[in-house]
C-alpha cells in the first residue's frame, strides 16, 4: 500500500510519524527493546505530546530474529495468529552504548544506531539489509482531527491505523516468494497484496498468499500477520521492500541462510514442516473433470481404458457432481448415478486404486446438512445480526462453516467421516478463498484477518481427520488455497489454468514462486483446466506434469483421458508415468528430506544455484531435487531453450554429456525434453514402472554420474514410510569407480556415466 507520493511527500490521506531517535534501549530476554521517539529530543520538555514507537528485537535461534514494533501497546483487533513453534534463544550478547545497541546471536548481528535511528541486519561481516530514514513508521490514514471541546469528535481521531516497515535492497538483489504468484518470478517492481482470491492463473491475484519472501542475498522475511499485509517490492521506494499491516503493531521474522536451503529450514522450523505424503499419492491421478456428465459407467470406462492401454493409474478422483446439483456440499452421493457407492469403490480398490472426492467448506441451503448447521450455530453469521451469512455466488443460498467453533469442526469432519466409511481415501479441498468480511466468527476473530487464515483452519481440520482415520502416513489432500503454515497439509495444486502454452508457462512460474514460499509439494491440471488442449499441448504438458511432485489429469468441461486426444497421447502418458514410477526411490527420498528440513522437491534454479547470475530470473525450467534438471517444452515447433549451470550434465535419455555454464537449444519429440542429471550424483532407479509405491530396494538400478576423484558420494534409499532402508555409496579413485551399499546382499545393477 502506497503512503507516499514520490520519495519525499506523503499522500494527502497519510499522516505519518517515523522512528527517529532510539531514546531508550534496554535488555530483554533474548534481545533488546528500543523506545524510539518520532522526533529528536533535545530536552525533557520535548517528550510531551509526542508519539513513540517501541521496537523489540528478539532472537529465536542463532539464525532467526524477530522485529516487533508498535504504537499503541494495548490496541487489540482480535487478529488470529499463525501457528508457530517459537522459542526464545537466550544465548545472545547485548551491548548498549550512547551511540549504538548491538544484539549478537553468534550468527546474526542487529545493530541499532541511536541518534539517527536506523538498524541493520548483519552476518559474516556484511550488512544484509536494514531500515533507516523514514523506513519504520505509524500511519494514520484518512485522519480526521479530534477536539478537546465537548463535540462529537471529543478526544477521538477517526482514522485507519497502519504500521509500516521497509527493508533495504542491495544492487542486483531479487525478491522471490510471497505465495503462488503467476506474475514475474522475481517480484521486484510489483505491489503484492496478501488477499486470497479465486482468480485463475493469468492475473496478479492469487489463491495462495504467503507473507514470506526470500532474496538472493541470503535471507528471508516472514511478516507475522494473518491480516491484509501489503508489500511494495521495490515499487513505492525502489531501494526497499516495504510492507504495511492494518492496526497498531507490526512484527516480522528475519531468517539468515546464507543458502536458500538454510533459509527454508529456519522458516519451516518456525511455521511447520511439510507432512510426508504417502508414496501412492505420487502416482498418476485421473479426474472425472468438473462439469462433465459422468456416472458409474463413465468412471468405470475411464479406469478400464487406462488398463487396456497399460497406463498405470494410482488415484481416481470424483469431482463436484458426485453430489446432486444444488446440494454442494451435503456430502451425500447422488444415487441416480451411483446407486451402490460402497460396491463401486470396493471394485475400484480391488483394481489397486485409491479414491479421492471433491469437497469445499460451502454448504448449500435446502439440505438437511445446512439446516443442522443453522440450528446449531455452526455457520458464519452476518455482522448486521440478521442470521446466517448466505450468498448465491457458487451454490444457491450457501453458508460457510465456522472453523473457529470446535463443535462446528467436529460436525463437519464427522460428516466427512461417513464418506471415508464408504471407501474414500482422500479429499480435494477446493475453494477457501471466497471468504466474506461482513461476518461474525464464533471466537470473535477479526473477519478481515480471517479472510486468508480461513483456509488454514479448513485444511487443518480435514487433514487432521485423515491422519486420525487413515493413519499418520496416509493423510494427503489436494488443496487449492493456502497461507503461511499450510505447507503442513500437502498437496496443493495450481488452480484454474487454460489450455495454451502461455498458461502452461505461468503455471510453472506460480509453482516456482510457491516453492520459494515454503511449500515442498505441488501439482497442476495437466493440459489446462479451461478449454481443451490440442494433442500437441496435451503431450507436452503431460511430460511436465509427470515430472512434477504430483500429477493429475483434470479439466473443466471435457474429459482428460489421453485417447480422446490421440493414440500417441496414450503412449506418451504411459511413457512418462512409467518413468516417474522408476524415479520414485529418488523422488520419495527428496520428499522425506522435505518433511525433515523443509526443502522443496521442485526447486527454482536460483534456489539451487543462488550464486549463478544467469538464473536470477529463470522460470521456464527447474530442479527436481538437487540432481535432476527439467526444462519443459513450451513451443509447437518442438524446440526448447535451456540453461545448464556450471559442471558436467548428462542427458538422462541419451547419455550425452554437456558442459555447464552455457545455454543450449534443441528439438525434442514427445517422448523427450531437456532432462539432465547433475555431476557427482547417484541416481537410484526402481525396478517397478507400474506403481509409485513398492519396495525401492528391490533390485534397484544404481546410476553414477561423473563422480569427482577421491570424493565419496552417497544416496539413501527409503521405504514407502520414509524410513531409510539402505544407503548406496560411490567413490572414484585412480579413474576407477567403486559402488557399494550398507546392505551388502542387495541385488543391484550399476551403470556409470563419465
Amino acid at each position: 500500500m502506497k503512503f507516499t507520493e514520490g520519495y519525499w511527500l506523503p499522500s494527502e490521506k497519510a499522516h505519518p510519524v517515523y522512528a527517529t531517535q532510539a531514546y531508550e534501549v534496554e535488555k530483554i530476554p533474548g534481545g533488546m527493546r528500543v523506545l524510539a521517539t518520532t522526533k529528536k529530543i533535545a530536552n525533557r520538555g520535548e517528550t510531551l505530546n509526542l508519539p513513540t514507537i517501541t521496537i523489540e528485537f528478539v532472537a529465536h535461534a542463532e539464525d532467526t530474529v524477530s522485529v516487533e514494533a508498535w504504537h499503541y501497546e494495548a490496541y487489540d483487533e482480535n487478529v488470529p495468529s499463525f501457528e508457530k513453534q517459537e522459542e526464545i534463544y537466550e544465548n545472545v550478547k547485548v551491548e548498549i552504548t550512547e551511540e549504538e545497541a548491538l544484539l549478537d546471536t553468534g550468527k546474526v548481528q542487529v545493530r541499532v544506531r541511536r541518534k539517527d535511528f536506523s538498524y541493520t541486519m548483519e552476518a559474516d561481516g556484511k550488512v544484509l539489509t536494514g531500515s533507516g530514514f523514514r523506513n519504520l513508521g505509524y500511519m494514520r490514514w484518512g485522519r480526521k482531527e479530534s477536539t478537546m471541546f465537548p463535540e462529537a469528535n471529543y478526544l477521538r481521531e477517526e482514522m485507519e491505523p497502519y504500521m509500516v516497515s521497509e527493508l533495504s535492497l542491495q544492487v542486483g538483489e531479487c525478491v522471490y516468494g510471497l505465495g503462488e504468484r503467476f506474475t514475474a518470478f522475481a517480484k521486484n517492481g510489483q505491489v503484492v497484496d496478501m488477499w486470497n482470491e479465486d482468480g485463475g492463473t493469468s492475473s496478479q491475484i492469487a489463491y495462495k498468499n504467503v507473507p514470506f519472501y526470500m532474496t538472493n542475498c541470503g535471507y528471508g522475511v516472514l511478516v507475522d500477520s494473518t491480516d491484509k499485509v501489503s508489500f511494495e517490492v521495490a515499487s513505492e521506494k525502489v531501494e526497499y521492500v516495504g510492507f504495511s499491516v492494518p492496526g497498531e503493531r507490526i512484527k516480522y521474522y528475519f531468517f539468515y541462510g546464507p543458502q536458500p536451503k538454510d533459509i527454508m529450514n529456519a522458516y519451516t522450523r518456525l511455521t511447520g514442516r511439510p507432512a510426508l505424503p504417502p508414496a501412492w499419492s505420487f502416482g498418476l491421478w485421473l479426474s472425472t473433470s468438473f462439469t462433465t456428465n459422468y456416472d458409474e459407467e463413465t468412471t468405470t470406462s475411464f479406469i478400464e481404458g487406462m488398463e487396456e492401454r497399460d497406463i498405470p493409474l494410482r488415484v481416481f478422483h470424483f469431482d463436484c457432481f458426485w453430489m446432486q446439483e444444488f446440494r454442494w456440499c451435503d456430502f451425500t452421493w447422488d444415487k441416480r448415478y451411483f446407486p451402490d457407492i460402497r460396491a463401486t469403490l470396493k471394485k475400484y480398490h480391488d483394481k489397486g486404486l485409491k479414491i479421492c472426492v471433491w469437497i469445499n467448506p460451502y454448504i448449500a441451503q435446502g439440505t438437511a446438512f445446512f439446516r443442522e448447521g443453522v440450528e446449531n450455530g455452526y455457520l458464519l453469521m452476518r455482522a448486521d445480526g440478521k442470521g446466517v451469512w448466505q450468498t448465491d455466488n457458487w451454490q444457491a443460498g450457501m453458508g460457510l462453516v465456522d472453523f473457529t467453533n470446535p463443535d462446528a469442526v467436529r460436525w463437519y469432519t464427522d460428516k466427512l467421516r461417513t464418506i471415508l466409511d464408504c471407501g474414500v481415501d482422500c479429499f480435494k479441498t477446493d475453494f477457501g478463498e471466497r471468504i466474506p468480511i461482513d461476518v461474525v466468527y464464533h471466537d470473535g476473530s477479526n473477519p478481515r484477518a480471517m479472510h486468508n487464515y480461513y483456509t488454514y483452519l479448513y485444511n487443518k481440520a480435514v487433514f487432521g481427520l485423515l491422519k486420525e482415520y487413515r493413519g499418520e502416513n496416509e493423510a494427503v489432500l489436494f488443496a487449492r488455497s493456502a497461507t503461511a503454515g499450510s505447507q503442513k497439509f500437502p498437496v496443493h495444486w495450481g488452480g484454474d489454468c487454460s489450455a495454451n502454452y502461455p498458461s502452461m508457462a505461468e503455471t510453472l512460474r506460480g509453482g516456482l514462486s510457491f516453492a520459494m514460499s515454503g511449500f515442498a509439494f505441488w501439482s497442476h491440471d495437466i493440459s489446462g483446466f479451461e478449454n481443451t488442449a490440442t494433442p500437441d499441448l496435451y503431450k507436452r504438458w503431460t511430460a511436465f506434469g509427470l515430472l512434477s511432485t504430483h500429477s493429475r489429469l483434470h479439466g473443466s468441461q471435457s474429459y482428460r483421458v489421453p485417447w480422446l486426444f490421440d493414440e500417441e497421447a496414450c503412449r506418451v502418458t504411459k511413457f512418462f508415468t512409467n518413468l516417474k514410477c522408476r524415479l520414485m526411490p529418488y523422488i520419495y527420498q527428496k520428499a522425506v528430506e522435505a518433511s525433515q528440513e523443509g526443502t522443496p522437491v521442485m526447486r527454482p534454479m536460483v534456489f539451487e544455484y543462488p550464486e549463478d547470475p544467469a538464473v536470477k530470473y529463470l522460470d521456464q525450467q527447474y530442479m527436481l531435487g538437487e540432481a535432476l534438471l527439467v526444462a519443459p517444452v513450451f513451443r509447437e515447433d518442438h524446440k526448447a531453450e535451456y540453461y545448464l549451470p556450471s559442471g558436467k550434465w548428462t542427458d538422462f535419455f541419451t547419455g550425452e554429456i554437456r558442459e555447464g555454464g552455457k545455454w543450449y537449444s534443441g528439438e525434442y519429440d514427445y517422448f523427450s525434453l531437456p532432462f539432465y542429471v547433475r555431476e557427482n550424483t547417484i541416481l537410484v532407479m526402481g525396478s517397478c514402472d507400474t506403481r509409485p509405491d513398492y519396495d525401492y530396494n528391490d533390485q534397484p538400478v544404481i546410476r553414477v554420474y561423473h563422480p569427482a576423484e577421491n570424493v565419496t558420494i552417497c544416496a539413501k534409499i527409503p521405504d514407502i514410510h520414509g524410513n531409510t532402508v539402505n544407503t548406496v555409496y560411490a567413490r572414484k579413485e585412480d579413474g576407477n569407480v567403486r559402488v557399494w551399499c550398507d546392505k551388502a546382499d542387495t541385488e543391484m545393477t550399476v551403470e556409470v556415466y563419465e
